[in-house]
């Protein structure tokens, strides 16, 4: 077989690398040509497939690093103190997960600290597992795969910002009964809120995997 023969039997295959599948639709399309700092939509959902960014690989480990500060300060520092008739009572994070710890409210202290704190900080840390290297310059390190892939099954079961909303629903059902006081672990947790809508609008799923088999994690 010649080489130009070659070339025609490796074209089809070639042209196939390009094709992606809408995960809402599954409209197979193609986004090689997506220009830096457009989007990559769906024909048939308009589902936002690839939006390329300039350095957004450094910006998403500056989110995520910064995510992981304040969660670790969401749940040191007080979150609320409450006072009423003289009695002053203040709480954190990780006193209110420990206040369902006896009996039959422990399954419930395990899912509030699994989806308030353990799972949204795993899945910083395998974002910043799977992309720091790669901003860096660097080949992905072993396992940036599965990293990423635990990232992406983790979004939906990271619930921070229903935490945060639960909370602001219960301050103003409270307020009127006693003083509060908003401590800095409010504050913490909703910049982490705010900050992880941003780094998941920024982080196109779609150009790490692009990029992780292009350096040849997959």
């Amino acid at each position: 077989m010649t080489k130009q023969d070659r070339l025609k039997h490796a074209a089809p295959f070639a042209d196939l690398r390009d094709l992606v599948a809408c995960p809402v639709c599954d409209t197979l399309a193609r986004l090689s040509s997506v220009p830096l700092g457009g989007q990559g939509r769906c024909k048939r959902c308009h589902h936002v497939l690839a939006m390329p960014r300039s350095n957004a690989m450094t910006r998403i480990v500056m989110l995520a690093v910064t995510g992981a500060i304040l969660m670790v300060g969401a749940v040191s520092f007080p979150f609320l103190t409450i006072e009423t008739h003289g009695l002053r009572q203040q709480a954190s994070v990780l006193d209110t997960i420990l206040a369902y710890s006896d009996g039959l409210m422990v399954p419930l202290s395990l899912a509030m600290a699994a989806l308030i704190v353990v799972l949204p900080l795993m899945r910083l840390v395998a974002i910043l597992y799977t992309v720091a290297p790669m901003a860096l310059g660097h080949h992905p390190i072993r396992g940036a795969t599965q990293a990423f892939r635990l990232a992406e099954t983790l979004k939906p079961w990271a619930m921070a910002e229903v935490f945060i909303v639960g909370v602001a629903v219960a301050l103003v059902k409270v307020g009127g009964l006693a003083t509060l006081t908003i401590g800095p672990a409010f504050w913490a947790f909703a910049a982490l809120v705010l900050i992880t809508v941003v780094n998941d609008n920024l982080m196109s799923s779609l150009i790490i995997w692009k990029t992780l088999e292009a350096r040849g994690s997959i």
